[in-house]
């Protein structure tokens, strides 16, 4: 019998994978709230990301000191999983450099991401990632850390194509309240809710231009929080509206009861994840020359569809067969 080849190495040869990350991510400003989320992190069996929280978090004048308890609790036992990233302060902020130094010179191997807000034009951007890239030289550091920029400004949604393309950028994040407020008034506060945020002509408009060019660049789009924070069945339809129409494939949490309405939300569909590790399986066995599957005809175009489709499942924390799971 000739040898299996993996579906990484037959559907995405001479191109750049699509990232397959949780579709959850929680923000947590201070030690006890992060060290909660790690808590929730184990329990739940890793079905969301932990943003810790340099800007908002941060207590004014005690920027350093903040910046570097995240980088203990990044190196801490209690990181198990290591999938936890750090939003910085933004490009205009005068620590932001200190943020970088002191997270990616003292924990660059572990952070699952660094988070870039308000930015207001992509040569900001730029600079960051520049510095990021610089500093994670200098610290003998090689790998490539993934970067998440949070689109909240008429600048950052001009440009939002152009961000999206720039080296390491894994993620673009729709910032909701900042980008209201910066329509002085012409967009009512109701657009920061629902329905409102999904109704809105200006906000769904910036929504679907993020995405676009999220998924143009193989970028994932990531859609912001709800602020009702105890009403799971509005957390669960927000991220479901998020998903279904506009292309979202991951949501802020800023309340642990929000984090598993937002995975279930955004989960693939469990009868059509088993048809895709059937057909996959099939494919497999195939060499991925061209199948039938229940009289349908599929090649390597609906394979790359059904695989990144089961990769999505198992982040999301969905059973699959041995047969599947030896993949991963």
């Amino acid at each position: 019998m000739s040898k299996l080849t993996h579906p990484r190495h037959a559907l995405f040869e001479g191109e750049r994978p699509f990232p397959v990350i949780p579709a959850c991510e929680h923000f947590a400003g201070s030690e006890k709230l992060i060290t909660k989320a790690f808590e929730l992190q184990e329990k739940l069996g890793g079905i969301f990301d932990i943003t810790m929280d340099c800007e908002d978090g941060a207590p004014t004048g005690r920027e350093r000191e903040h910046a570097q308890m995240v980088v203990d609790l990044q190196r801490s036992a209690a990181n198990k999983r290591g999938m936890a990233g750090v939003r910085i302060h933004d490009p205009a902020h005068e620590v932001w450099r200190q943020d970088v130094d002191i997270v990616v010179r003292g924990a660059g191997e572990r952070l699952a991401y660094i988070t870039i807000p308000k930015p207001t034009r992509v040569a900001q951007v730029a600079e960051v990632i520049a510095h990021i890239q610089a500093t994670a030289r200098d610290a003998g550091i090689a790998r490539e850390i993934p970067i998440h920029v949070l689109v909240e400004t008429h600048g950052a949604l001009r440009d939002v194509f152009a961000i999206a393309a720039l080296p390491w950028v894994q993620v673009l994040d729709f910032g909701l309240m900042d980008f209201v407020s910066g329509h002085h008034g012409a967009v009512p506060s109701s657009a920061m809710k629902s329905p409102g945020q999904f109704d809105h002509a200006l906000v769904r408009r910036a929504k679907a231009e993020v995405v676009a060019a999220a998924l143009g660049a193989g970028v994932v789009p990531a859609h912001n929080v709800t602020l009702d924070l105890k009403n799971v069945d509005q957390t669960y339809a927000d991220a479901l509206r998020a998903r279904m129409e506009l292309g979202f494939l991951r949501m802020w949490s800023i309340y642990p009861a929000q984090i598993e309405p937002i995975v279930k939300a955004m989960a693939p569909d469990f009868t059509e994840v088993e048809r895709a590790c059937a057909i996959l399986l099939a494919a497999e066995a195939a060499a991925w020359g061209p199948i039938q599957h229940e009289g349908d005809l599929h090649d390597r175009a609906t394979y790359r569809y059904f695989w990144q489709l089961v990769q999505r499942a198992r982040v999301s924390g969905q059973v699959l067969s041995e047969a599947v799971t030896r993949w991963f």
